[in-house]
């Protein structure tokens, strides 16, 4: 239960955070035009609000409803999922979105992605500004992979070395769109270094079916990580015997411990035990005696194949719009595997991405987790479907192009229709969650 709830709870802060800027675009934009906002809520409210306020001497009524769908602003005169053909029956006034030109409506419209887009790119420029840019370029994995049998049937052998996806670098930066996965199963070949030489991989059309229809996966890295200290947290049990950067801890208590995998192993053994640990520094043996926590933690990091790059402030937001753009380009990759028999099973609703969180608050995943979010909201949001942002300016270009307006009457059936794919799509999602959660 505790779990669900902090899952629940990031998940929720999350969407309340992308809705509201979202919605904060719709609005400045509508305000900068002097057009009448008559609503700002996050959350629909239907029949009733968990929060409702109207500040004195204005026009616009804040609040929460008690629908978490997402939320919106009531923009007068304009056609939007409140219906409200009252106001569209009367005369047009100065302050209404229909009363202004088509490019000012135009900018309310893609104002919501715009901001979503930017909220991506100052989280993205933030969280390497604080965490740095963490990344595997494959061809350090000198161990080479463990694949998949559906890896191994398109040509793949454990062992091999991923090196290049039609001729660019395989670089592994662990994100859900932009990993070492998500290169090799769109491409076309794949060079792998297997026995010392380069072999070239064709790879099969439907290969990304056949992951998704397998449920396998396509590969991992081999447990054979030597236990070679990179960082010592000060004042931990590590920093009081002397580790050192560049230490290579070869065994506990007298037993070989080749990979960090059997290093850790015979800590957990050991919890709260004194130990003694085996090492060799600058290639000399040496021997220390240390006491575990009852964790059976020492207090430092391990050097792995990852690099780090660091960024000062300024610096950090081309890199962050850079980190954005690269998250865009992955998910829309991805975006057309949704089409397929396989990508319509594996649709989830708000269940699916709830998951994505991790079990433990962490700031720095929850806020890449909500710049990935805020990236997949914009997208979603300008594809020209009625009832989406993208529909409305779908709508707005063709009066920009052909210099007639579509009938309101028109406006009402696309923007029904569009609610209803919607909402379809909505229950389908999460359908499918419960699905998974029952038959699991």
């Amino acid at each position: 239960m505790e779990t669900f709830l902090i899952k629940a709870l990031q998940l929720i802060l999350s969407l309340s955070i992308l809705v509201i800027v979202h919605e904060f675009g719709h609005y400045i934009f509508a305000r900068l035009f002097k057009i009448k906002v008559e609503k700002f809520y996050l959350f629909f409210d239907p029949w009733f609000a968990l929060f409702r306020y109207k500040p004195k001497n204005s026009e616009t009524e804040y609040g929460v409803g008690w629908l978490p769908l997402g939320g919106y602003v009531k923009i007068a005169g304009m056609i939007d999922e409140s219906m409200d053909k009252e106001q569209m029956a009367q005369p047009v006034k100065p302050w209404e979105f229909r009363a202004k030109p088509a490019w000012q409506r135009l900018l309310v419209m893609v104002a919501g992605v715009i901001f979503n887009l930017l909220l991506a790119f100052f989280i993205y420029s933030m969280i390497v500004f604080r965490w740095g840019d963490t990344y595997v370029p494959m061809k350090n994995v000198k161990q080479g992979m463990e694949f998949s049998e559906t890896a191994e049937r398109a040509g793949f052998k454990d062992g091999d070395i991923l090196l290049y996806a039609d001729g660019k670098d395989i670089i592994d930066r662990g994100d859900i769109v932009d990993n070492f996965a998500s290169q090799v199963i769109d491409a076309e070949t794949v060079t792998v270094m297997r026995n010392g030489k380069e072999v070239n991989i064709a790879m099969p059309e439907d290969f990304v079916q056949q992951l998704m229809r397998d449920k396998k996966g396509f590969a991992n890295y081999k447990n054979e990580i030597p236990t070679v200290v990179n960082d010592v947290q000060k004042g931990s049990e590590a920093d009081r015997i002397g580790l050192q950067k560049g230490d290579s801890l070869v065994s506990v208590n007298g037993v070989a411990t080749p990979t960090f995998e059997a290093f850790r192993n015979a800590l957990q053994e050991n919890k709260g035990d004194e130990i003694a640990l085996g090492l060799y520094r600058n290639g000399q043996r040496e021997d220390l005696t240390a006491k575990l926590d009852t964790a059976g933690v020492l207090g430092f990091t391990i050097a792995t194949f990852a690099q780090t790059d660091r960024y000062s402030f300024f610096g950090s937001f081309p890199a962050g719009i850079k980190f954005g753009l690269r998250t865009l380009k992955g998910y829309v990759a991805q975006f057309k595997h949704i089409f397929t028999k396989e990508g319509a099973k594996s649709l989830g609703g708000f269940g699916t991405i709830g998951n994505l969180f991790p079990k433990k608050w962490n700031w720095f995943a929850f806020w890449k987790m909500t710049a990935f979010l805020s990236v997949i909201l914009a997208f979603m949001n300008i594809l020209p479907i009625p009832g989406l942002d993208g529909g409305h300016v779908m709508f707005l270009v063709y009066e920009v192009v052909t210099g007639r307006k579509p009938s309101d009457k028109f406006m009402e059936y696309a923007q029904i229709t569009g609610m209803v794919i919607l909402f379809g799509l909505l229950l389908y999602a999460n359908g499918m969650d419960i699905v998974r959660a029952v038959f699991k």
